[in-house]
Formats: C-alpha cells, structure tokens, sequence
C-alpha cells in the first residue's frame, strides 16, 4: 500500500521531520485550525518551507510553495497533514500544488475534516501526482490532538491539570493553595494554557481563587478562551476573568438581567436546560466542540475534576507534584466517591514522567 512505512527512505524520514518542526511553530497560533508544515524538494534539496500560523491565513503549502517560486516544477512535498480539498476561509491547497507542476506528495496524515478525508489524496492523485502517506503520522497526529478529536468525536480533547504536594494535597483546609508548586511549573503551566483553546473551570474556584485564566508567563500572540461552569450565575461583574473579552460561562438558569450585565463585560453567556439544576459536562463539551475548542484545559477544584472524571470526558491528567507534604485536614486533589473494593480502582497509564523545577510533573490516560 502507498502509506506503508517500509516505502519510505532515510531521506523522506529527514524531510518530513523538518515538516513537523515546521508544524511546531504554530503551537500557541492556528486554532481552531490544525497545525501543519510543510516542505519542498527538489534533487535532494529543500527549496521551499512553509507552516500554517493563524487561521485565514495561507496554509503551509502556499507558503512553501511561495518560497520555492518557479523551481517546484518536478519536486516533492512533504506536508505533515492531507492538503484541504475544500474552500474555508482560504482556497484549497490541492488546486495550488495540482498547478505548480509538482510530481510527488508525501503526507504524514490523513485529514479526519469530513469535507477533506481522503478528497485530497484522490483529487492528487486523479491529477497525475504520486500521492503516499502515513510517514511520521502519531507524530503529526500528535501535534493535533484536539482537533483530530473535534472532527472525530464531536467534542474536544479534554486535559484535566493538578498542581499538588506528595500527599495528594490541593490546598489547605482554608482553601488557600498559592503556591504550592515552584515557579518553573507555573511557567509550564502556561505552556499549557497557550496551546489550549480553553481554559475551563468552576465558579466555586473564581469566588475563591479569582483567577485570570489568562497565558502571562510566556510570549504569546492569542490567549485561550475562559470557560466558567456557574450553574446558577453567581460570578460576580467585577471578577478578573471578566476583565478581558473572551469568557464563556455556561449556566442553566435564564436570568436575563444577570445575562446582560455579563454580556456588557464582553462575556458570552450559553444557558443549557436542565431538570437537575446541574449542567451537563458531555452537553458543555459537544457545545464547545460546535464553537470550534480542539483543546480545552480544566483547571478547577477536587470536584470539578473529580466530575470530569467520573464522567469519563478526561483524555489525560497532568499532574505537578511538590516536594512538600500538607497532611490530612488539607483538601484532596480529587473528591471521588468511597470505594468499597479494589475493583473499583480508577486505573490509569502513565505516559511521562519528569522533573520541572524541583516539582514531579506526571502525564497519566485513564483507562
């Protein structure tokens, strides 16, 4: 088959690895679209680079190609996603390389997009360009994590971070938690935030914490979104998350009044029925989904997380764990329900273990 990795060369290894560095560079930038690179070469020679950095903006490819100019006559590309098929908020990508002459086409993954899944490929193909994929693809799959799993699953790829001591310790039993871990964490922490589309949590940690949820420690050019779950609209006009336009709050109760004044802050309110009083965390997700969140980052108290938990909507758990111990009347980092038997056990796969700091950072998959 043409996607089968023992068809590929050393070289074509080489290449499409420089296409995800590439890709790389649109970490913080292109949400809601994938981040994509590309490269093109001609007699063992890259002549032209190119990554996709903001939505509306060319593609990787048209600016890979805008780099090799006149010389792509005859070359190959290496993109690490199929090229889109599709007119969007830029023209398709596969009428651009169809009509620079190019003879070859390297994909590193197969684009979950409906309106593009498999289109590309055959539209290259059916224009006389020898098409292979599957090079390097978990990689490239990797890097687009939320947005494989919006166009998968309908909803997006959900992590769910914990800063706490050895002890499994959150905060003391005052509620106070500033700070428990050191500040290269905190600095990773906002690695995270900046990737994310979202940064989700409940009312209960901006009444106590009034968080910014914003990206501060590094440079950045696109802050997240704000996602406040507030059942009952209790958050107050002045809290710091309502400082800047971008927050969603979703809530069940239609209180117009309450509504406009939010809205007069620049915040969009999402009111979601409800017999329980409680939102429903799938319903919250699918919505998101529907406004374009690949990644939502949940940063909330034992609770929340412990319901996105049990609801089994987490993708992973980030953990950072302190070198300090804060004992027994200090609250958990999850308030799960009692266990009557080890069966019962919440099991998880670890996936990466490191140091940040003088902080443990531990990335785990529930399973």
């Amino acid at each position: 088959m043409p996607g089968e990795p023992s068809l590929f060369s050393a070289a074509d290894y080489t290449f499409m690895a420089e296409a995800i560095r590439l890709a790389e560079k649109g970490l913080y930038t292109t949400s809601p679209n994938p981040r994509v690179g590309c490269v093109i070469v001609k007699n063992h020679q890259i002549i032209g680079r190119g990554w996709h950095e903001k939505a509306g903006q060319p593609h990787a490819e048209i600016n890979a190609l805008k780099q090799a100019a006149s010389e792509v006559k005859g070359s190959t590309v290496y993109v690490t996603l199929e090229p889109c098929c599709h007119y969007g908020r830029t023209p398709p990508c596969t009428d651009a390389l169809i009509n620079a002459g190019i003879a070859k086409l390297i994909i590193a993954a197969q684009d979950p997009n409906p309106r593009v899944a498999g289109k590309g490929i055959k539209q290259l193909k059916a224009a006389g360009i020898e098409v292979q994929y599957g090079l390097l693809e978990a990689q490239a799959n990797q890097l687009n994590i939320g947005f494989v799993s919006r166009m998968t699953r309908q909803r997006p790829w959900i992590t769910v971070k914990i800063a706490s001591s050895l002890d499994g310790k959150i905060a003391l039993a005052n509620g106070k938690s500033q700070w428990i871990t050191g500040e290269a964490a905190r600095t990773d922490v906002h690695r995270l935030r900046a990737r994310s589309c979202a940064i989700l949590t409940g009312i209960n940690t901006v009444k106590q914490d009034d968080p910014e949820l914003s990206v501060r420690y590094i440079q950045t050019t696109r802050q997240p979104f704000r996602v406040i779950l507030d059942n009952r609209l209790e958050i107050a006009t002045n809290a710091k998350v309502l400082q800047k336009p971008g927050s969603l709050i979703f809530t069940t109760l239609q209180d117009n009044q309450k509504i406009d004044s939010l809205s007069e802050k620049g915040a969009r309110v999402v009111v979601l029925s409800s017999s329980t009083g409680k939102l429903d965390l799938a319903e919250v997700m699918s919505t998101l989904a529907e406004l374009e969140i690949n990644e939502v980052l949940v940063e909330a108290g034992s609770t929340l997380s412990s319901a996105f938990v049990e609801s089994r909507l987490v993708d992973e758990i980030i953990i950072y764990f302190a070198p300090i111990v804060l004992g027994n009347y200090a609250q958990s980092m999850l308030n799960l329900p009692e266990l009557t038997s080890l069966s019962q056990k919440w099991q998880l796969e670890i996936k990466e273990i490191g140091k940040v700091g003088s902080d443990i950072k531990i990335t785990a998959k529930l399973i």
